[in-house]
């Protein structure tokens, strides 16, 4: 049964999100069906991805979308951090800010260090003012369900196609609550293989294998929840037949305990798990409209968080003094204004965001190589264009690619980068002159780079930069 919609709500934030920019034929009409007609769990931690290419829709409008409608009310924004060996859900939060350097897997007793660009999972939950679902009172939810609908994803996949979660689920013998204070037992039967128990909140990780002649009575597995002692990855042996398992909750908070058996030679952490995509939180930070409308989004973790691979894009514009000498300081700052709005557009076509403007300067981050250089040809391009228009005001552009790991900080209260790799970027683009675009040659060797620059005249060179120890060698992308 579907639960009520608020109506006069729902209709206010729709209208208000049709305002908020032109998307495609009947895009809101297609958000508010699903909104009205999904059942509670196609309404919980939505998979933008998904919700496009069941739809045939282009994946960026949707990511928009989605962010629009969170600004106004619609939906929440849901952060998740994925195990990617048992592919349960380690932690999860509303915001950012929440987001920790690294993290561990109680079922897998395996810890990892957070990356932006891996296991960072961003989704969307229908808002409780707009639509009342079962997930959001997940204290509600019968064991099973919180278990394995909110403490697990089903964007795991075996090589099959079939969601790890529900080969999981097949295994599973029992998911009970343990009321605080309280002790009870489970009693399974088991002839082979090996059962695995765990707490989600990572105070009891038992792995038993079975082996043997078979027990002459039941087998007692003493489990006290909430003793860190406990805390331990406990592996033992135990014959065929009856285990019975005494669970003794000793804090004053309700726990849960799941119980699975698995056939022999099966091995949960060897798995061949795959992802199929989802929004990562390095490409919700490549989007202009994040930027734009979470500006109150940071990065608690004093470390920042890492991201492996992001493409990093300078530039700057030659001879702005003159510029502010010549047509004198109003002028020049209207003309710089705008020369930052054709650039920001061209950025956001290009699957990228502005980072920061720095002066003249501006710094933005792209989701690949190729991306950013097509953006670099398309602002030189465009900004030609414009100076075409603009008699002797010519705005005369530098650029600078470079890609690598780097950290996501939180500088001045704004989301920025850090680390060698944008410092190189930077470097990069101070060898560029008018209307040059340097890149490093990570850069240029990168997918789809060769293709776009196939015609141009590219030239060679090793170059000396200041700050990094070793000789770079870039790449000169000469105006045509």
């Amino acid at each position: 049964m579907v639960s009520a919609v608020n109506e006069p709500l729902l209709d206010e934030r729709l209208a208000a999100l049709e305002e908020a920019r032109a998307w495609s034929p009947r895009l809101i009409s297609k958000l508010e069906n699903h909104i009205r007609t999904a059942d509670d769990l196609a309404l919980f931690r939505i998979n933008a991805f998904s919700f496009a290419q069941e739809r045939s829709l282009a994946e960026n409008e949707i990511i928009d979308l989605f962010l629009h409608a969170t600004a106004l009310g619609l939906f929440m924004m849901d952060w998740s951090l994925y195990c990617p060996q048992c592919c349960c859900v380690v932690e999860s939060f509303r915001s950012l800010k929440g987001l920790h350097n690294h993290y561990h897997c109680a079922f897998c007793q395996v810890g990892f260090d957070a990356a932006l660009d891996e296991y960072i999972a961003v989704a969307f939950t229908v808002s409780p003012d707009i639509r009342r679902i079962a997930f959001h009172d997940p204290e509600q939810l019968s064991a099973w369900d919180k278990f394995f609908k909110t403490q697990n994803t089903a964007e795991g996949v075996l090589p099959d196609g079939q969601p790890l979660v529900n080969a999981k689920a097949a295994l599973a013998r029992s998911v009970t609550y343990l009321p605080a204070g309280e002790t009870t037992s489970i009693e399974i039967e088991v002839d082979e293989g090996t059962v695995v128990a765990t707490c989600p909140a990572g105070r009891v990780a038992l792995v038993i294998s079975i082996a043997g002649a078979p027990a002459s009575g039941p087998q007692v597995v003493p489990v006290a929840y909430g003793d860190d002692k406990a805390n331990a990855h406990d592996v033992r042996e135990m014959a065929p037949g009856k285990i019975v398992f005494a669970l003794a909750n000793k804090t004053s908070e309700r726990g849960m305990f799941a119980i699975a058996v698995l056939p022999p030679g099966f091995d949960m952490s060897g798995a061949p798990v795959h992802f199929i995509p989802f929004l990562n939180g390095k490409r919700l930070l490549t989007t202009q409209a994040f930027r734009d409308l979470f500006r109150s989004e940071v990065i608690k973790a004093q470390e920042g968080i890492g991201v492996k691979d992001i493409t990093l894009l300078f530039t700057d514009l030659k001879g702005s003094t003159a510029l502010y000498d010549r047509i004198g300081d109003l002028n020049a700052f209207a003309l710089v204004q705008r020369h930052f709005d054709l650039i920001q557009d061209v950025v956001v076509r290009h699957r990228g965001a502005i980072i920061k403007t720095i002066g003249d300067a501006v710094m933005a981050t792209f989701l690949e190589p190729a991306d950013a250089v097509a953006a670099a040809l398309s602002m030189r391009n465009e900004i030609d264009v414009f100076n075409r228009t603009q008699a002797d005001r010519a705005l005369i552009l530098k650029i600078g690619i470079h890609k690598g790991a780097a950290i996501a900080v939180t500088l001045n209260e704004r989301l920025d980068y850090f680390g060698q790799t944008v410092n190189i970027a930077a470097r990069v683009q101070q060898l560029a002159d008018a209307e040059e675009i340097f890149v490093s040659e990570d850069v240029y060797s990168a997918e789809g780079v060769h293709a776009l620059l196939a015609s141009r005249e590219v030239a060679s060179s090793v170059s000396k930069l200041k700050g990094v120890q070793q000789d770079l060698r870039v790449f000169r992308v000469a105006k045509d």
